[in-house]
């Protein structure tokens, strides 16, 4: 850890996982001084930080007190979070501390899908119709009252984890209990734990769009594609710089009206769309960088740095958002067939074709995945390819299967 002299301060509340975020303080660190708040020690983030706090950063009081004694000692600039489980405690760090950044009831409305829901209802953005339930009679109520299909989805989570498309009542049971077995560190429990929605047909997209001063401006629009129905893991997802949705009107009028509905002006948000023939259904607001490295994918296809907006806006600072080059950007996900415990990934570098930017292992030696319900984003490897055209992305991604070579044996049943 060094110094940075000259360089303004952020506040980084968590660094999450290496393989999917290291991108983002790679970028970040070269404009902006890195000050790490987690209750780990600090291993892979030590090239990117200038100092480090540990301190349980899921817990606003104890979080805002150890920030106090950073900025007792130091400049802040602001604070910059990407983690799903810690964007509301780091906006408590910012309204404590005057830092630019959205108010917590503003982010905490983004994570509670419920909430969502009712605020977007207010403003009249188009969306799936919606019902909290707390039990699983009561999801067999919704689900006869909105007709099948329909979705079930816990209240709090992102990522597609513990989402189920049921088609009939006798799916709505196995729908109900994947919804409420899965959890992720930080997300509040709520006594209405799951919902029930109207299914909406449709592609699926997410953009990530930075909002300065209130006005936003989509910065990546990236496709899904998803897979193991009756889930909804995202198994890949493609960005092209020559999108007409980045500038499409309608998109950007359901971003600016549901973003002003939810209060949140200021910083980088990853909002999720499914693309009707009525125009587009809102899905979900996140608070934060989209993941499976989409801002990777938005700067290889645009030019544009989607982690480094976000780092200028909780700085203070107005973001750079012109596109510099119009390129084809996609990403796929490898997934075992079966529940695996890893013996060995293997990259195969001599088979790249031009048009493939990068593969990365996913998982170690010794991991055990499982698939949906059991477990979900159970990825051993990723690749990324880069071209002129996204036919020509496409294209290289179809050759995949002989980049990666997985070795591993069936799982052990989990323990009941």
């Amino acid at each position: 850890m060094g110094t940075d002299a000259g360089k303004p301060l952020l506040l980084l509340i968590g660094s999450s996982a290496r393989r999917s975020r290291e991108f983002i303080l790679r970028s970040v660190s070269r404009r902006y001084a890195l000050w790490l708040l987690q209750p780990a020690p600090v291993t892979w983030e030590e090239p990117y930080v200038t100092g480090a706090t540990q301190v349980d950063n899921t817990l606003p009081d104890l979080l805002v007190e150890a920030a106090r004694q950073v900025a007792a000692e130091h400049e802040v600039a602001g604070v910059f979070c990407y983690d799903e489980g810690l964007v509301t405690p780091a906006a408590h760090v910012a309204r404590a501390l005057g830092l630019p950044g959205n108010s917590p009831e503003t982010v905490a409305a983004c994570r509670d899908k419920n909430a969502t829901r009712i605020a977007l209802e207010r403003a009249g953005v188009a969306q799936p119709a919606s019902i909290g339930v707390r039990s699983l009679d009561e999801a067999r109520d919704a689900a006869e009252k909105l007709g099948f299909p329909v979705v079930l989805k816990p209240r709090g989570l992102a990522g597609g984890m513990g989402v189920r498309r049921v088609d009939s009542p006798g799916e709505v049971e196995a729908a109900y209990r994947a919804a409420t077995g899965v959890s992720y560190p930080g997300v509040p429990v709520f006594e209405v734990s799951v919902l029930v929605e109207e299914y909406v047909d449709g592609p699926e997209i997410s953009v990530d769009a930075v909002f300065f001063e209130g006005e936003g401006t989509a910065l990546a629009v990236a496709r899904k594609k998803v897979g193991l129905a009756p889930f909804f893991e995202e198994i890949g997802h493609e960005v092209d710089g020559a999108d007409p949705l980045l500038t499409d009107p309608r998109l950007a009028e359901a971003l600016r009206a549901s973003h002003t509905a939810l209060g949140f002006h200021t910083g980088v948000s990853h909002t999720e769309f499914r693309l009707t023939p009525n125009g587009p259904y809102l899905m979900e607001v996140n608070a934060r960088l989209g993941g499976d490295m989409i801002p990777y994918l938005g700067e290889l296809a645009t030019g544009v740095d989607v982690a480094l907006a976000a780092a200028d806006v909780a700085a203070g600072r107005r973001p750079e958002t012109a596109p510099s080059r119009r390129r084809a950007a996609a990403i796929t996900f490898f997934y075992p067939e079966r529940d695996t415990e890893i013996e060995s990934v293997t990259v195969h570098e001599d088979r790249f074709s031009p048009q493939i930017h990068s593969a990365e292992p996913m998982a170690d030696p010794g991991a055990v995945l499982r698939l949906p319900p059991r477990g979900y984003i159970s990825r051993y490897a990723r690749v990324i390819s880069l071209a002129d055209t996204m036919a020509e992305a496409r294209d290289a991604l179809l050759r995949t299967p002989e980049i990666v070579e997985l070795a591993g044996r069936p799982a052990a049943e989990p323990p009941r």
